[in-house]
């Protein structure tokens, strides 16, 4: 079955994220192939996806962690080492990627997003520490700022990355499985604040195999599987045909939004 991007209406300004064409390879497998992608700034935008499907290899792609096989990438009209360099994009990759035994603390996490703006000392000015105190109070965990880092729990320890991204002033978050290993108490928390964020004008790229959060937390959703199967409005993508295809013909009855349909209307679907 093959699937039509839903459109999405045109916004003034340039785009926040636009990539075109990317296929990254890791030896003969291949991780995304001909995946594009435009991401409209000040919104809230989802991933969505089965495991393998690509989507930790694009937010690599966009963070210039990985090497691209073909196609460009533009961050806010510039290159991916420029976005970097300027510190206007920042990147919680998932859990299992980072080290929680390491010594360092919350205060030190988040300190760490202001490093671009320290030059090569890197020794932190009052301007640096009031970023970090500013970012810290935002997610609440000012509380917790001098607590090792492994020592918080699943939800406040995303809202730590979430605070190193403030700090450094970053103007589109990549957030990679954000909700992973938190309860619902923290998947509201950071849903109100990825919320706040977005109303202040940055953009947010979340991936997330809740489908049930989708709905309140973004205002444009892709489907995913190696390449972009469809892009629009959560209402318009969060259908048992696209779904179908995105999750290779079966979706969890778990997983799925009010009033969506059966996992059984989804095999037909897919069939």
């Amino acid at each position: 079955m093959s699937t039509q991007a839903v459109p999405v209406p045109a916004r003034s300004g340039a785009l926040a994220i636009e990539a075109r064409g990317l296929t990254v390879s890791y030896g003969e497998n291949v991780a995304i192939e001909g995946l594009s992608l435009s991401v409209e700034p000040g919104l809230v935008h989802g991933l969505i996806g089965m495991n393998g499907s690509g989507k930790s290899t694009l937010f690599k792609s966009l963070m210039g962690l990985v090497k691209l096989d073909a196609g460009t990438i533009e961050i806010l009209g510039g290159s991916t080492s420029r976005a970097r360099s300027e510190g206007s994009i920042a990147y919680a990759p998932q859990s299992e990627e980072i080290d929680w035994d390491f010594p360092v603390s919350v205060r030190e996490v988040v300190m760490m997003g202001r490093y671009g703006h320290m030059g090569r000392t890197r020794r932190p000015k009052p301007a640096d520490h009031a970023a970090v105190a500013v970012a810290l109070e935002r997610v609440e965990l000012t509380d917790l700022a001098d607590r090792q880092i492994g020592a918080l729990s699943g939800g406040q320890c995303k809202r730590a990355f979430v605070a190193r991204g403030l700090a450094q002033g970053a103007k589109i978050l990549l957030l990679d499985e954000p909700f992973a290993g938190v309860d619902k108490r923290s998947e509201g928390t950071i849903t109100d604040l990825l919320r706040e964020l977005a109303s202040e004008g940055r953009t947010v790229v979340v991936s997330t195999h809740d489908l049930v959060a989708v709905p309140g937390l973004c205002d444009q959703v892709a489907l995913i599987n190696r390449r972009i199967l469809a892009h629009g409005t959560p209402d318009r993508i969060l259908v048992p045909e696209l779904l179908a295809e995105a999750f290779g013909g079966f979706v969890p009855r778990e997983a799925l939004p009010t009033g969506s349909s059966t996992p059984e209307l989804l095999r037909q679907a897919a069939s």
